[in-house]
């Protein structure tokens, strides 16, 4: 017997079981909205359709800090960003998943961290993106948003200023992460980026100027037309680029000034809301054309879309969710389910889960016949972040108004 051979092949075998025993396959929410980039959570996952304070409640971790971020889930870890006005800090977080124990907690920035004001925004409104091997986070600092990189246990491997940035509101625009490089876009009324950065280095591998407006909206990336397309709307325009090269692909005028959400598609069109100056919500042909396919008035600004199984759901800022035709556009039902919402809704199943601001998440229906609310769970007093949901949990980040006023993320599953 060759016993070397033998042993190398044990070797391989091994480290090959403790991989896939640290990252379950289809578990993960790697960044913003999810494994695909557009609230929905892998299928098969079952996830509780009621839970208070004390019921159904996996563990509850008490976060050091503010941030609107949603949680990042990525093997046994969990990855939040974290600002701090008071010490003047920008940080990211590390949980472990199954406990819920902080294991890392990194600072990213320390000084000239800009508190705006505005209660809807915070230092840490992005979300972190994970590829498995490093962590990516966008921060306002220092009148400039920065990308950084971090290692899986949290130390700082390069930074990168983007641009100069012109707060109105906040910040809020979160990376996303494509084979060797990380897209990032900062808007804003002097005139922004859109770029690539080398994940390895930071490096600029490319970057378009944007038009001189305030925009809030994240990049995506969607498999549109049998390709990965990189799509932005917002500043009056609605785009598409290769996400390796940073080639346009086509570029329309539609949407708005300003928007907060983030794209979706069916595969065949792109489907986008704006808020500023005016309420829309369209449809729009992938193919180059810009042909806008459908249009509504309806008053969508913060919360991005779901669409699925020919039809595209939504949450009105005011509390309202409400169901159209993806095809033709039709209004099928629009009902009251909470007051503000400012979290983006996500799906398991056929169920969608709304978190509103003082932190009920309402689960209903992703029917098309009619709205049927399910359950109403409340959590805390404030949310804004969105959740996100892996391996039949689902995560939340949710506050307790007072003095001082403190931040938590729940673990809720059965």
């Amino acid at each position: 017997m060759n016993c070397p051979r033998l042993i190398s092949a044990l070797a391989v075998l091994t480290a090959a079981a403790l991989t896939l025993s640290a990252a379950p396959a289809g578990t993960d929410w790697p960044g913003w909205r999810g494994p695909t980039r557009d609230g929905q959570a892998v299928s098969g996952q079952t996830v509780p359709l009621k839970w208070s304070e004390t019921e159904n409640v996996v563990w509850r971790s008490a976060l050091p800090g503010k941030g609107h971020g949603s949680p990042t889930i990525s093997g046994h870890r969990i990855y939040l960003a974290i600002g701090d006005a008071v010490n003047e800090e920008q940080r990211v977080v590390c949980l472990d998943r199954a406990k819920g124990k902080i294991v890392w907690d990194s600072v990213v920035h320390r000084g000239k961290v800009d508190d705006t004001g505005e209660r809807n925004s915070s230092p840490a409104s992005c979300t972190v993106a994970c590829d498995g091997e490093r962590l990516y986070i966008n921060f306002f600092n220092d009148r400039a948003v920065h990308t950084s990189a971090l290692s899986l246990d949290g130390k700082v491997l390069w930074q990168r200023r983007v641009c100069g940035f012109v707060t109105v509101r906040g910040f809020g625009s979160s990376p996303v992460v494509h084979e060797s490089v990380v897209l990032v876009s900062a808007d804003h009324k002097m005139g922004g980026k859109l770029a690539a950065l080398d994940k390895r280095t930071g490096e600029i591998v490319w970057e378009h100027d944007r038009p001189s407006l305030q925009n809030y909206s994240s990049p995506t990336l969607l498999n549109v037309g049998g390709r990965p397309q990189m799509f932005v709307a917002g500043c009056n325009l609605v785009a598409s680029f290769e996400p390796s090269t940073g080639k346009k692909i086509w570029e329309v005028t539609g949407s708005t000034e300003t928007t907060v959400t983030t794209p979706v598609s069916d595969g065949r069109r792109i489907y986008i809301t704006g808020g500023f100056p005016k309420s829309y919500v369209a449809a729009i042909e992938s193919d180059g054309s810009g042909q806008v396919v459908w249009q509504s008035g309806t008053g969508i600004y913060v919360p991005s879309l779901l669409v699925r199984a020919g039809y595209v759901y939504g949450l009105l800022d005011g509390g309202k969710a409400v169901c159209w035709n993806a095809e033709t556009g039709d209004e099928l039902w629009r009902e009251k389910v909470d007051r503000d919402f400012f979290a983006s809704p996500i799906m398991s199943g056929e169920r969608i889960y709304a978190t509103s601001v003082a932190g009920v998440t309402s689960v209903f229906a992703a029917t098309p016949q009619k709205f049927t609310l399910l359950a109403q769970n409340n959590l805390g007093d404030e949310a804004y972040a969105s959740p996100a949901i892996a391996g039949n949990r689902i995560y939340l980040r949710h506050a307790k108004k007072g003095e001082p006023r403190q931040e938590y993320l729940w673990c809720i599953g059965q």
